[in-house]
């Protein structure tokens, strides 16, 4: 695929999570208020955010994107605007923001404004940016035009040192191609996943190659929530020690930090990860980058858990976090946490399991768990659970016994009438692992309602006892092509074949 130098459109999906062949490095976004960082990011994350189903509940308003450019795949972070008191206060916040990008970032675009002309603020922010080491790139916003490119002083901005300059117009896609390919020529980017229409289909009767084994090491968990769910203090539950400082103040881990756990047997990397807040609750921008450490360690874990305070869980911010796990397509579990708070109101786990169903049912499939940090009761049976669903992740299943589950879903509940013909479910092939990704061909795939897409995904989570997440992509059988004449011998019209009788005659040999 070619980036147009029209904008960033044409998004690429993933099918799941085992086809990027890496983590994703990370293009930070940075400039002072008002010259378009966020239209820049989204108009690179519009057309180009990797996602792979919609999941409900989730408002996609957040500054973090996974995005897949020319077969590449990348995130790009947009660090906000502020509001700042005074000017003074302005200049350190902005400068803070490109050191923190700096630090995360595999490179930095400063943004710039094009109608203003080169400011004191961008060349502070260049400063800060200019002995960091890492790809650096201007792009000058703002510039609508190859006429409004001869009127802009856009020469100035080469003052700044940056070898890399790009004129763009952030609102109309201009020149954020030629940007994105500048940076991918500088930065090492895995390749991207697959889109689902591309996926190899096996030929029915044959058997998919089994997955390679895990790669050794242990099993990697990340735990992410809210702030203040008491992450930390389920850490060094675990751990059996108070390895990590606790506090009550929100946002007191900021960086991911990485504990080895053994248990029965087995090895688990713990990674502890900042809190992650709405959007208009981060006053301070360190926050934005604890986000992205958070969202990089579930991209690069096997399992999310993903703490809920029992006082107050199901709340919007739950439903944000547990969607983007579940976009991810990470293996999940939900943990309840200071459940012991819930019990003394009188909660039983089976009217609380049931509650958050109703709230959250798009992760309905994920296995919870209820535990008391505090007392640390319950924390080992995450490591458990997490241990049975790796290997549920990474599952093959046989493709007779996968067909003969499809024969008999439709036996039970028929596909709907779409255009005056039955939809029909021929054949289906896992084609990808962690998470089990499977195609199944239809005769008219979009003619599929989202309530059948649901039922046929709960048939096969029952079968094979699933509580992972699954992608099932559905593509049109293509007929077999009939032979042509040639192949099987030149006939004139009106004559019919050997031992087949004209229209109304009888067959040779019968009187």
């Amino acid at each position: 695929m070619t980036g147009s130098d029209q904008g960033a459109g044409g998004a690429r999906s993933a099918p799941g999570g085992s086809g990027g062949g890496g983590a994703r490095p990370i293009v930070a976004l940075v400039g002072r208020p008002n010259v378009g960082k966020s239209t820049l990011f989204n108009r690179i994350a519009g057309g180009r955010v990797a996602i792979v189903e919609d999941v409900p509940g989730v408002t996609r308003d957040r500054n973090y994107a996974d995005v897949d450019w020319n077969g590449r795949a990348l995130s790009v972070v947009d660090t906000g605007g502020f509001e700042p008191q005074s000017r003074d206060r302005l200049m350190r916040q902005v400068k803070e923001q490109a050191r923190l990008a700096v630090e995360e970032a595999a490179a930095v675009v400063l943004v710039t404004d094009g109608r203003e002309g080169l400011t004191a603020l961008d060349e502070a922010v260049a400063d800060t940016l200019r002995s960091a080491g890492k790809p650096l790139f201007v792009a000058v916003n703002k510039v609508d035009s190859a006429a409004t490119e001869g009127e802009l002083p856009i020469g100035e901005f080469h003052r700044l040192g940056f070898a890399s300059v790009h004129p763009v117009s952030a609102e109309h896609g201009r020149g954020v191609a030629g940007l994105l390919d500048a940076v991918l020529e500088r930065i090492a980017a895995p390749e991207a996943p697959p889109p689902p229409e591309e996926l190899e289909l096996p030929g029915e009767g044959e058997e998919p190659a089994p997955p390679p084994a895990r790669p050794p090491g242990p099993i990697r968990i990340a735990i992410v929530g809210r702030p203040n769910v008491g992450k930390s203090t389920f850490v060094n539950a675990l751990l059996g020690e108070d390895r990590l400082v606790v506090s009550d103040v929100p946002g007191t881990t900021r960086d991911s930090i990485d504990s080895l756990v053994r248990h029965q047997g087995r090895e688990f990397l713990v990674t502890d990860t900042a809190g992650i807040r709405r959007k208009r609750s981060i006053s301070q921008k360190v926050e934005v980058y604890s986000v992205v450490r958070a969202m990089r360690s579930i991209d690069e874990s096997e399992v999310t858990a993903c703490l809920l305070d029992a006082t107050e869980a199901g709340v919007e911010q739950d439903a944000r976090l547990l969607g983007l796990v579940a976009e991810k397509g990470r293996a999940l579990v939900v943990v309840v946490n200071k459940w012991d708070l819930a019990e003394r109101e009188g909660a039983t786990q089976d009217w609380y399991r049931k509650e958050l169903h109703k709230r959250l049912p798009f992760v309905a499939w994920a296995p919870m768990v209820f535990v008391s940090s505090k007392e640390r009761r319950g924390v080992t049976r995450v490591l458990d659970t997490a241990a049975r669903l790796v290997e549920q992740f990474r599952a093959r299943f046989p493709t007779h016994e996968m067909n003969e589950l499809l024969v008999g879903l439709q036996d039970a509940y028929q596909a709907p009438i779409s255009q005056g013909r039955r939809v029909k479910l021929f054949y289906v092939a896992q084609v990808a692992y962690a998470p089990p990704t499977f195609v199944v061909q239809a005769n008219r795939p979009e003619g599929l309602s989202d309530h059948y897409r649901r039922y046929v995904e709960n048939r096969f989570r029952e079968a094979f006892g699933l509580e992972v997440p699954v992608r099932i992509v559905y593509q049109e059988r293509r007929r077999k092509q009939r032979p042509r004449p040639e192949q099987q011998g030149k006939r004139r019209p009106g004559h019919p074949r050997p031992g087949h009788p004209r229209p109304g005659g009888k067959r040779p040999g019968r009187r």
